[in-house]
């Protein structure tokens, strides 16, 4: 399948943008969706990269944003739901639509990023919304050949997950942590784009679902004790019992920006740890949390540098 155009759907997002830097390196003419223009400045520079404002949600808009393409990705998700944007809207019918939307435009390639552990029986509302947009998007017709990534906790330079526990080892003395047994396999979103750019016109990936996770599975626990080694500081961690956990989960989802919400806790429950190797198909190695992360986390330090020694070895 030969491709040259490409939609990312909320591809201004920390996953979109290295998608969209990845695949215009490699030639392809990219147009980024998105409902907020201050999110994609940084990626203007692009030379094959146009912005469409739009809300994918809007059939009509929709439409619009998949005209003279060739291929879609879609990266629409939220963790936390909030008014109109529900689990339900953001991850089963939004893809139900695009599926739609891809046959009336003609366009002939989805890829579907998705969540591991996503399963119709899963504990939490996000874990068995993410199932259901797998379902809408693997009932897709067999004109529109489609891949669903489910990757682990994706962690890069703007990520949400190491950073910020950074910002609470930098500033408390003692983090309390729920579920700290909670097991992890982070990959960076460099390798989660670089398996998407591939993907795209390879048709061994069609049809297929890939589990993506980096070399090593941790616990919670495990990967805030490295953040606060990598920052140099030393800090108490406190695992919450369950009732404790849940409480402040309740009282944080009640507070601006949702450190952590009940939803995720259930989430949790479930190691989100690949099940077998990393896909053979894509022919690389995924990079380590430690060789990259602390190129971030801290920008001074002994540790930071011995880590940056290790890495150029």
């Amino acid at each position: 399948m030969d491709i040259a155009s490409v939609c990312i759907l909320g591809g201004s997002g920390f996953v979109g943008a290295a998608i969209a830097e990845q695949a215009c390196a490699r030639g392809y003419r990219v147009r980024v969706v998105t409902r907020n223009t201050m999110k994609t400045r940084p990626l203007l520079v692009l030379p094959t990269l146009e912005v469409m404002v739009a809300d994918p949600n809007d059939e009509a808009a929709l439409a619009r944003c998949l005209e003279d393409m060739d291929a879609v990705v879609n990266l629409v998700g939220i963790l936390h739901p909030g008014g109109r944007t529900t689990f339900e809207a953001a991850h089963v019918d939004l893809p139900r639509k695009l599926v739609q939307a891809c046959r009336s435009a003609g366009v002939r390639r989805l890829l579907h990023m998705s969540a591991l552990g996503a399963s119709a029986s899963g504990p939490s509302e996000y874990l068995r919304s993410k199932a259901g947009g797998e379902a809408a998007v693997g009932g897709a017709p067999d004109d529109l050949s489609h891949t669903i990534f489910r990757p682990s906790v994706i962690f890069g330079e703007h990520d949400r997950f190491l950073n910020l526990f950074a910002q609470l080892a930098r500033f408390f003395p003692v983090i309390p942590l729920a579920h700290a047994k909670a097991r992890f396999q982070p990959i960076w979103v460099e390798d989660v784009a670089r398996c998407c750019v591939a993907a795209l016109e390879d048709p061994r990936t069609f049809g297929q679902v890939y589990e993506l996770g980096g070399p090593r599975a941790y616990a919670l626990e495990d990967l805030v004790r490295f953040v606060c080694e990598t920052l140099d500081v030393r800090r108490s961690i406190v695992a919450l019992p369950d009732g404790l956990a849940q409480l402040q989960a309740l009282v944080f989802e009640r507070l601006p920006g949702k450190l952590i919400t009940r939803d995720n806790l259930r989430s949790m429950s479930v190691d989100s740890v690949c099940a077998g190797p990393f896909p053979a198909v894509f022919g690389f190695v995924p990079a380590g949390l430690e060789v990259i992360a602390p190129t971030y986390l801290a920008a001074h330090g002994s540790r930071y540098d011995r880590y940056r020694h290790n890495a150029a070895r």
